[in-house]
């Protein structure tokens, strides 16, 4: 089997498993706040690793009036000091026959430090199909990390919030940043680094809408 297919093959049932357990959460939750919780140490994260596929961002999302709510999941590129126009990937989803929705949700980058990898998100019972994107980037070195705390963050409506940050860098040496800090991360856009963020927006809406 090529290796093309066998990333696909490993892709496919990895997706399955993280759609056919969305119903699942660690935590029990209540309340009428969207939250989400980073998810570092779970197995899907240790199969990317352990595979050598890439780099996995897992999140266990909580969304309470899930019927009357509106999801988007974006990854923005900044490359030169500068946005890319449209996202390089997005997801948006709402108005769920149920009123309570949570599970995983995340973003997944195969073959991350090639020119082609290929992007995916996924959320409770649903994903992308994998992209292939053209990263123009010839850079040595590469970080990446989540950019909320450790404790449940709870989500306010309407407002965009960025989970993970990517960093591709010129050089073999790259400074340590605080990805949590969002003075850090708009510094290192403004050093022409190029830099994927993970975002997620949640709004109300009535069904009517």
């Amino acid at each position: 089997m090529c290796l093309s297919k066998r990333i696909y093959m490993i892709l496919f049932f990895l997706l399955v498993f993280l759609l056919v357990g969305s119903g699942c959460s660690a935590e029990e939750n209540t309340g009428d706040q969207p939250t989400i919780t980073k998810n570092p140490d779970s197995e899907y994260e240790q199969t990317f690793s352990d595979l050598n596929l890439g780099v996995l961002f897992h999140f266990d999302f909580y969304l309470p009036q899930a019927d009357n709510r509106w999801v988007d999941i974006w990854v923005e590129k900044y490359s030169d000091g500068k946005m890319k126009a449209e996202p390089l990937i997005q997801l948006s989803y709402g108005h769920s026959p149920d009123s309570v929705q949570e599970g995983r949700l995340g973003f997944g980058m195969i073959n991350h430090d090639t020119q082609t990898p290929l992007l995916f998100l996924f959320a409770p019972g649903m994903s992308t199909e994998p992209e292939v994107i053209d990263k123009q980037s010839d850079t040595e070195t590469i970080t990446w990390n989540y950019t909320i705390g450790e404790e449940k963050t709870e989500l306010e409506l309407g407002e965009e919030i960025t989970l993970a940050a990517y960093r591709e860098k010129e050089g073999s040496s790259i400074r340590t940043e605080d990805f949590q800090d969002e003075e850090s991360i708009n510094r290192i856009i403004e050093e022409g680094d190029m830099v994927m963020l993970l975002k997620l927006k949640v709004t109300e809406e009535s069904p009517e809408q």
